[in-house]
């Protein structure tokens, strides 16, 4: 097998065999945004991920043995400004010990495509400040907005 990144990798939709790996990455996901990873939030997410009728859908990028070591998260989203749709990618997340190797990219690059065949005119996510490795993966294949984002907890007043 050629050593190139694309051959190093092979992207696709999770499948049922590969929850517990695909469970790792989720929570080595959560970690690094330090956010809870109860049993529960995984059932819901992996329920997502297999029900054909959810907005959400997954990618798992697979080493040359065939084990997942990245996942993607992305659903579409509408763009009333535009007319269009676009598509959101939520989460994105590559195992520390392969990363470097262009796992990331073959994510990044299958998503491309998944915009491109599904008439999406851009694919947006968010990423931490803090996130600077991240970040200049994404600097040399996105552009970085101008927006600033905001949570609103629903039960907050509006002042």
């Amino acid at each position: 097998m050629s050593d190139t990144p694309a051959a190093r990798w092979s992207v696709g939709a999770p499948e049922a065999g590969e929850f517990d790996a695909w469970r790792e990455l989720f929570r080595g996901y959560c970690e690094f945004y330090r956010v809870p990873c109860p049993e529960e939030k995984v059932g819901l997410v992996w329920s997502w991920l297999t029900d054909e009728e959810h907005e959400l859908d997954g990618l798992l990028v697979r080493d040359a043995d065939g084990r997942p070591v990245g996942l993607a998260h992305y659903r579409p989203f509408a763009r009333p400004l535009h007319g269009a749709v676009g598509g959101f990618l939520d989460d994105l997340f590559v195992a520390p010990d392969v990363r470097g190797g262009g796992a990331a990219d073959q994510l990044l690059a299958r998503l491309r495509e998944i915009a491109a065949e599904r008439g999406w005119n851009t694919v947006r996510w968010i990423t931490s400040e803090t996130n600077y490795r991240a970040r200049a993966k994404y600097d040399r294949v996105a552009v970085r907005t101008q927006f600033l984002t905001y949570d609103m907890a629903p039960d907050t007043p509006v002042r």
